[in-house]
């Protein structure tokens, strides 16, 4: 869609703000000194995996998905322009014209003038989009321990079930432990194992029998272009649809309107929770929701909802629906766990020097910005917790996650934490805070 201009803001721009919401988990997320150059991608792929693709950011150029808010400065009112619902979610750009800041979108856009500063327009604003699609309250969530990043996609079940044992020995508190990815023989194929991982019934039986709940990760709209659903199903894909280039190999992506390919993403959860699954990380959910032909002639946000209604319906109401790489407002109602933040990483700075990539700068950054969400929308994952010794400024990550109300998750190998990391751990793992800031 063309963009047309809706508004405008006589100010001077120099005393200017703009909040830009990203239309993702990993995209970055923040509030600029107008004339400062926000994040953007560093590549075509980044730009598909990270990123809103098919609005790329013209230069000088702000740009919101959902959601931008300008604060003119000197106690003004904040200006916000954003969605009208969470099923459309227009991109809405700020320019500078002369004196003026100009806004314009490619959607239906609500527009207020609201007093009180910037943080209390984003929580008010947080608080009334939520209304009629996000529960009234969020649980304490328990914490966890995750496999990834540990072991990333080499780990195996004795792996799991090492630390499953190490965790009470070391007082360290995990309700539930989520095998991440690694454990699948392609992108696309869930229900069939990676040669040399070991068995999945193990693990799932090992960590219900000891009390705790099992978790698992599934890319549920992703197929790999060297899985069996890609070689034999190539109209249960979206055409035209490209998901970018991960794990060595292009991504297309499953649509969901199909219904044989609808059947089967309820029979891949269906089973995995007759396991005895009941935490699911649905991660590169950004696939769901790009454009291309689908089957049913329906815009890639009503995909996207109907892919996560699947998923829950094979799942069963009482499962655990955790996003990542997600949509924000379009998955509003459907997760119950939405990570906001890009991946964390052992080092500080992102090797891309994109801040949509890995590393603790980017979560640090978009995760404070995003915290307003929490027990809004959903309950807020910042990712997870790494407190081993080759984790570079390990004390300034532990200070971001105890800032946050969000998810508690352990991602060390026990045997590997020092003394350091293990107290810290111990103190981190905490229930999430059930109330909003």
């Amino acid at each position: 869609m063309s963009f047309t201009d809706i508004g405008e803001i006589v100010c001077d721009p120099a005393k200017a703000l703009v909040f830009e919401h990203g239309w993702q988990s990993w995209s970055p997320t923040g509030t600029y000194r107008f004339g400062q150059t926000p994040p953007r991608a560093a590549d075509a792929n980044i730009q598909v995996l990270c990123y809103r693709p098919e609005t790329p950011v013209p230069a000088d150029t702000y740009q919101g998905e959902g959601l931008l808010a300008v604060d003119p400065g000197e106690g003004a009112p904040i200006f916000l322009w954003s969605a009208p619902d969470p099923l459309r979610v227009p991109s809405i750009r700020l320019r500078a014209e002369g004196g003026r800041l100009v806004v314009s979108a490619d959607g239906p856009v609500r527009h207020e003038r609201i007093e009180g500063g910037l943080d209390a327009a984003l929580r008010g604003w947080a608080t009334a989009m939520a209304a009629g699609f996000a529960p009234d309250r969020f649980p304490a969530v328990p914490p966890m321990w995750c496999s990834w990043y540990g072991y990333w996609d080499k780990v195996t079940d004795d792996d799991i079930l090492e630390n499953l044992r190490l965790a009470p020995r070391h007082g360290i508190e995990a309700d539930m432990f989520l095998l991440d990815d690694g454990y699948e023989a392609e992108i696309g194929d869930w229900l069939e194992p990676r040669p040399g991982f070991g068995s999945l019934d193990r693990v799932v039986g090992e960590v219900t029998q000891a009390g705790r709940r099992a978790g698992i990760w599934v890319a549920p709209f992703l197929a790999g272009h060297r899985s069996r659903v890609f070689r034999e199903h190539a109209e249960w894909l979206v055409g035209g649809a490209h998901a970018g280039t991960m794990w060595d190999q292009d991504l297309a992506v499953l649509d969901v309107t199909h219904p044989e390919a609808a059947a089967h993403l309820v029979d891949v959860f269906r089973t995995l929770r007759a396991k005895g699954i009941t935490h699911f990380k649905l991660d590169y959910l950004y696939a769901g929701a790009l454009p291309g032909r689908r089957s049913e002639d329906v815009d890639p946000i009503a995909a996207y909802r109907r892919g996560l209604e699947l998923i829950r319906e094979g799942a069963g109401d009482d499962a655990v629906l955790h996003g990542c790489g997600a949509p924000m407002l379009p998955s509003i109602g459907l997760v119950d766990i939405m990570r906001v933040s890009p991946d964390v990483a052992l080092r500080v700075l992102p090797r891309s020097g994109d801040i949509s990539q890995p590393s603790q700068l980017g979560a640090r950054l978009t995760g404070a910005a995003r915290e307003f969400l929490h027990a809004r929308w959903w309950v807020n994952d910042p990712d997870c917790v790494i407190a081993r010794p080759e984790m570079e400024a390990r004390e300034e990550w532990a200070e971001h996650v105890h800032r946050t109300g969000g998810l508690r998750g352990s991602s060390d190998p026990i045997a590997a934490l020092d003394e350091w990391g293990l107290d810290t751990t111990r103190r981190l793992m905490v229930p999430t805070r059930p109330n909003p800031s």
